[in-house]
């Protein structure tokens, strides 16, 4: 396992922690560690509501504190129930602009026995900078996340 991967887990792990702190933690984590995620937060499923929630972030300030669901590249993946990679958001019709420094996005899901309950969008100022290391660990995170939320 890597030393970002048991980074998370310790993060994960933490007793006394409430779930929101574990999440900031998280975002800050990235925010320090991985120089291409200049954003990074989570959003949720609103109750009953077929929107998102912004929940925990590090970066700058968004007016996307509600996202519809089909909405930009979150609420597609609301729907789609599947990561979603952009390595350039120029060439993406549904994409919400967050900052015009965003060039690429990676949201993957987060499911709760088998619901969309969640995910974790991050956003970079390069284009195609998120490798298939990145995804993989940012799909394994959801897992983890799974089980605590």
């Amino acid at each position: 396992m890597s030393d970002l991967k048991r980074r998370l887990s310790t993060i994960l792990e933490s007793p006394n922690v409430k779930v929101e702190e574990k999440l900031q933690n998280i975002c800050t984590l990235f925010d320090q560690e991985i120089a291409y995620f200049n954003w990074t937060g989570f959003y949720f499923k609103n109750g009953d509501k077929e929107e998102l929630l912004l929940g925990p972030y590090v970066g700058a300030a968004t007016d996307h504190t509600v996202i519809p669901y089909g909405k930009g590249i979150c609420g597609h993946v609301a729907v789609s129930n599947e990561t979603f990679v952009v390595p350039d958001v120029t060439k993406e019709s549904n994409y919400l602009s967050c900052s015009i420094d965003t060039k690429s996005e990676i949201v993957v899901p987060i499911f709760k026995e088998g619901i969309n309950v969640g995910q974790i969008d991050i956003d970079s100022h390069k284009i195609d900078p998120f490798t298939v290391e990145d995804r993989e660990m940012l799909e394994w995170l959801c897992k983890e996340i799974s089980k605590i939320i």
